[in-house]
């Protein structure tokens, strides 16, 4: 290696050191861990049954959530869109007027703080249940998510192979036009391709069909999401790109350099990744990830169209590029490991949750992209640079084997927007399932944990009707469900105050009855009665 390309590869160094400087500056001083947001708890419960309409129906988040749409269906099958208004993690609704006695199902849809959609249904019944409820409304349909498939797809390209390539253009190849045409392309077709994400978004949040594109309240929608944020800065990188190639060597290494900046930062501004706890160490992880593909992927046609032109220029391009790729590399399969570790968890969600499967099929074409990589820098680089015979037709056919891997590795991080991290799924199932039960002789809360079918432990606290303390003899607790047998257990008490009963056996999930009998004294009991709702079992 000469003096110069050893030069290079410690300017790149300070390089890559200096990003992940400026990464932790721009975004470690985010400390609030926000996650995919879900659905706890509500009230009424799922599936139960009151006897009056209530005053508000609640529902309770695993963080704080923005409402888009609000809907109720009566049994009659109307409907009526509802306001919601934010209580820390709950949102609480107000109930119509409405007395019809029946099956009602209300439709929710918010945005969480990784700008990602969700949705979902409560049922619950007042009187009796109907003999026909109401169907449920589709929240969103196929053409929608395929159209936000493409979209990210083509973004992603955009970003990594045309963004990436002007970078590599400045970089690697000052002077030179190497594919400057398809990278140019590129990035013209990201400019464009941006806004329709950023309106895609919009319909998600709504769960709009895909003819209301054009709708003021969808794009409207998008802007009030953290994803407005990240199409903004892909914009503005793509254009940054699109000037560096246009500009003169010297303006293009920094207009591409901040470019290349760009695509990290976008990354990082929203998604599962960028929004999982702890943000100090997650958001700087996912911009050194995406600035190191962006480095590897750009370089890729400039490389294949400099190799077919063959001469000094290629072969210096090809020393820069082998000098700086395993710093590079390093950097991002280490960010990709945290990334992974974070979002995962456990490994039985690799093959047990759709993300997990998706993430498997990712590492698994990055396993065979870092072995081609390998190959082209340890196998490949010395025979072509010595002009060996047929080396180069090698070199640039592999580079084109990396591309289209490239591609599928892209194709399947664009499919992670359609299901939560196992993370996620993690602190949903281990929520407790909670119920309060108030009479004026006496009131109960009750947590069962964790909130889902199997083996979980039950928290009673007891207190009189108006909330006094309540030093009760004895406490047992009854739960059951309609053709199985009534499970019943004695509470102690640790001497915190509350009753505990250790270990329960829940086979099913779905509302439970529940009963909670509290011996207050000689002759003097009362049993509190009520339903909780029980998720089902996470199966990992």
């Amino acid at each position: 290696m000469s003096r110069s390309n050893g030069s290079y590869g410690a300017r790149l160094l300070v390089l890559i050191c200096g990003l992940l400087v400026s990464a932790v500056a721009l975004f470690g001083a985010t400390a609030a861990a926000h996650a995919h947001a879900s659905l706890l708890r509500s009230t009424p419960v799922e599936g139960s049954v009151v006897q009056a309409g209530p005053a508000e129906v609640r529902l309770g988040f695993s963080e704080t959530v923005t409402p888009l749409v609000i809907e109720l269906r009566a049994p009659d099958g109307s409907a009526a869109r509802l306001m919601a208004r934010v209580a820390g993690a709950d949102l609480a609704i107000d109930w119509p007027a409405s007395k019809t006695e029946g099956t009602y199902l209300l439709s929710w849809r918010v945005v969480s703080s990784d700008g990602h959609p969700v949705s979902g249904v409560l049922t619950f019944s007042i009187g009796s249940p109907s003999a026909t409820p109401p169907m449920a409304p589709e929240l969103n349909d196929g053409a929608l998510r395929l159209a936000i498939w493409s979209a990210k797809l083509v973004l992603y390209l955009s970003l990594f192979f045309g963004v990436g390539g002007a970078f590599a253009l400045a970089w690697l190849a000052p002077g030179k036009h190497y594919g400057v045409g398809p990278v140019g392309a590129l990035l013209a077709v990201g400019l464009a391709a941006a806004p329709v994400s950023f309106g895609l978004q919009g319909l998600d949040a709504l769960g709009a069909p895909l003819n209301l594109f054009g709708s003021a309240m969808a794009w409207q929608t998008a802007a009030a999401t953290s994803y407005g944020f990240t199409a903004a800065l892909a914009f503005m990188a793509l254009a940054l790109a699109l000037l560096a190639l246009a500009s003169d060597a010297g303006l293009s290494r920094w207009l591409s350099l901040t470019g290349l900046v760009g695509v990290g930062a976008a990354l990082a501004a929203s998604g599962h990744a960028s929004a999982a706890g702890p943000q100090w160490l997650t958001r700087p992880m996912v911009f050194v990830h995406g600035a190191g593909i962006a480095y590897w992927a750009g370089a890729l046609l400039p490389l294949a169209f400099a190799w077919r032109a063959g001469g000094e220029g290629a072969e210096a391009s090809l020393r820069r590029f082998s000098t700086a790729i395993p710093y590079v590399v390093a950097a991002l399969v280490a960010a990709g490991l945290v990334l992974a570790i974070i979002q995962v968890e456990t490994p039985l969600a690799l093959w047990h949750t759709w993300y997990g499967r998706l993430l498997s099929l990712k590492l698994g074409l990055a396993v065979l992209l870092l072995v081609l990589a390998g190959f082209n820098r340890w196998r490949l680089t010395k025979p072509v640079l010595a002009e060996q015979a047929g080396a180069t037709r090698w070199l640039v056919r592999s580079i084109v084997v990396e591309t289209l891997l490239m591609v599928a590795i892209l194709g399947v991080i664009a499919g992670f927007r359609f299901t939560p991290p196992p993370r996620v799924l993690a602190i949903e199932a281990a929520e407790p399932a909670a119920i309060h039960i108030h009479t004026a002789e006496a009131m109960a809360d009750l947590a069962i944990s964790p909130g889902h079918a199997g083996k979980v432990s039950a928290s009673i606290m007891v207190m009189t009707g108006d909330f006094g303390p309540l030093d009760a003899r004895g406490v047992t607790l009854r739960l059951s469900q309609p053709g199985s047998d009534e499970i019943e257990a004695k509470a102690h008490k640790p001497g915190d105050g509350t009753w505990r009963i250790d270990s329960l056996d829940l086979p099913a999930a779905g509302t439970w009855s529940v009963a909670i009998d509290v011996d207050i004294s000689e002759g003097q009991a009362v049993t509190l009665g009520g339903e909780v709702a029980i998720r089902p079992a996470t199966g990992w």
